[in-house]
């Protein structure tokens, strides 16, 4: 069987590489967990203000452990369509009177707005909840901070749906570099979905996976330097507005970022205003010396093996990284959170990677702000938007 026969094989399947081990146990730990503790869980949500997330308030009702004590949202109307979608036997329309009453073990913060994600997870800590919620983390590293000290003080711990994060590729991914087929790490790209959201909203609610997905695969990172341009100009104090989904402070029609990670490897992320968005090219691209891997957010994973990285020169397949039948998304994101709370430890996607990718997004405003590169982790945290010149300085 030659190289490439060996590949497309392993790629059907995605193999023994393509199960991430903390899933499988995941599995275990579910079945396991029917003859044990049942995990009380309230879901909070605010519909016309960022609703249930991408699916976070019904998930809890595939997972056998748990039992769905009640639903909040601020919305009359939308709360009883939630008491009907999640089967919760009690509503609030107050999600701290839940907390209060309830005696709940885990809360699921589901808002797509970040403007309360704070107050809201601070609240679940007060009180001892273990928390997973939507992204984008936090509109500032302040309120990052201010989370990750509450729940390491409790010794609580916190989920965010970076859903791709248990995906079952990502091991397969890491083993193909591990093992040298994409040859030594040159570089990786990213772009979000670059619709009318391009620029800087789409790298606080899009940006915030690609981010991620980035760190996932190459590691943590030391600078980043940045533009931010609105109508073809950098960004002034006058350019600031106050964004969509609850983000605050937002500026910028077209992004520029390249971030230099601890191992020396580059990477870019751009966006930009109005560019025939859609999800063909919401994700990163892995460039080796012997290779590409391309991993779409949400979307398919290929391997290119070509060092010239073009296939019209040298005709080579993408192969397909297929997935596997572990669970994946949120479901996979809430058994990983059970057993890291039984076994005491961090997530897979946890607090700690919830705050550094929205350091790496916070940089972007940051560096421009001071027209040079930044060094991680940041001595301002604050938004950077707040903090802007004017035009006429």
């Amino acid at each position: 069987m030659d190289r490439r026969q060996f590949l497309r094989n392993s790629a059907v399947t995605a193999g023994s590489a393509g199960t991430t081990f903390a899933l499988q146990e995941s599995l275990q730990a579910t079945s396991s967990a029917r003859k044990g503790k049942t995990y009380r869980v309230g879901i909070i949500g605010s519909t016309g203000k960022g609703n249930y997330g991408h699916g976070l308030d019904t998930v809890w009702k595939t997972i056998p452990q748990v039992q769905i004590a009640a639903v909040a949202d601020d919305n009359p109307s939308g709360l009883e369509q939630a008491i009907t979608r999640t089967t919760a036997p009690k509503g609030y329309h107050d999600y701290r009177q839940m907390i209060d009453k309830e005696q709940l073990d885990i809360v699921a913060v589901c808002p797509r707005w970040v403007d309360q994600h704070h107050e809201m997870v601070m609240y679940c800590a007060s009180h001892n909840c273990h928390v997973y919620m939507e992204k984008p983390f936090t509109q500032t590293l302040e309120d990052a901070d201010d989370i990750i000290q509450a729940f390491q003080s409790r010794n609580l711990k916190l989920a965010i749906a970076h859903v791709n994060r248990y995906r079952s590729q990502v091991a397969h991914v890491k083993k193909l570099i591990s093992d040298g087929v994409l040859g030594n790490i040159l570089e990786v790209r990213g772009r979000g979905k670059e619709d009318r959201r391009g620029g800087g909203e789409d790298l606080w609610v899009l940006g915030t996976h690609v981010l991620d997905l980035m760190r996932l695969f190459i590691g943590d990172v030391e600078t980043c330097y940045a533009q931010v341009l609105s109508d073809g100009k950098s960004i002034v104090r006058e350019d600031v507005i106050d964004g969509n989904e609850g983000l605050g402070l937002l500026a910028g029609d077209s992004i520029n970022a390249m971030y230099r990670f601890s191992n020396g490897v580059m990477g870019h992320f751009s966006s930009h205003r109005n560019q025939r968005g859609d999800s063909s090219r919401f994700g990163i691209k892995i460039f080796g010396s012997l290779g590409v891997l391309e991993f779409l957010s949400a979307g398919p994973v290929h391997l290119l093996e070509d060092s010239a990285w073009s296939t019209a020169r040298s005709k080579p397949d993408w192969i397909p990284l297929l997935p596997n039948n572990t669970p994946e998304g949120n479901e996979a994101a809430v058994l990983d959170l059970i057993q890291a709370i039984e076994m005491d430890r961090q997530p897979i996607s946890g607090m700690y990677d919830a705050r550094a990718t929205t350091e790496m997004i916070v940089a972007v405003f940051e560096s421009h702000r001071l027209g040079k590169p930044v060094s991680f982790p940041l001595k301002n945290r604050r938004n950077p938007l707040s903090m802007l010149s004017s035009r006429e300085t």
